[in-house]
């Protein structure tokens, strides 16, 4: 019962957050413009001016370095072949764990703090003092999806935004791109 009231009040969010960034695309597209909001503890450069502070999920993309794991076998001493090493017949799997893990994918999954300013997006992990610039000149690629919204940088690891309010995100994301 607590799941079904916790989907519905997530889909009601998403629906809501489709519904304003259609109000947005329209309200743009005839000529109007993003309107400042007051967010007094993120740092500016001058003449940046922020267009949404919003909390949301965010990850990122990317690959690490394979760390194979150590070799559980033995050493047998063999009355016809001498001292052998004898492998664990798991240290293959443990092996191909260790390089699957080590693939890309959505990594570091956290609520953070997005602010949207007329430079970039800036994000805040929660727990983290620090403000991680995206700025709008580095984006190479912008996808949105039911939900959320994926955003490729020229520099760093593509970083995945959900929550209810990506679609409007990504409707002034794009607006701002476009105005540079």
């Amino acid at each position: 019962m607590w799941r079904r009231r916790q989907n519905r009040a997530e889909e009601t969010a998403r629906a809501e957050g489709v519904q304003a960034a259609s109000a947005l695309a329209v309200h743009l597209q005839n000529g109007g413009q993003l309107v400042p909001v007051e967010a007094a503890d993120v740092p500016l450069a001058e003449d940046e001016t922020i267009f949404a502070d919003v909390w949301c999920s965010a990850a990122r993309f990317y690959g690490t370095d394979v760390v194979y794991p150590r070799s559980t076998g033995y050493w047998e001493n063999h009355p016809t072949f001498g001292r052998q090493w004898v492998p664990n017949p798991h240290d293959a799997r443990r092996r191909r764990e260790a390089e699957a893990a080590a693939e890309p994918h959505w990594r570091d999954h956290t609520p953070a703090r997005l602010a949207l300013t007329s430079a970039g997006v800036r994000l805040r992990p929660t727990g983290s003092p620090t403000w991680m610039p995206f700025d709008h000149c580095l984006l190479t690629e912008l996808t949105a999806g039911p939900g959320e919204l994926v955003l490729s940088y020229s520099v760093c690891a593509p970083l995945l935004i959900a929550g209810p309010a990506t679609a409007w995100l990504g409707v002034a994301i794009e607006h701002l791109r476009q105005t540079d």
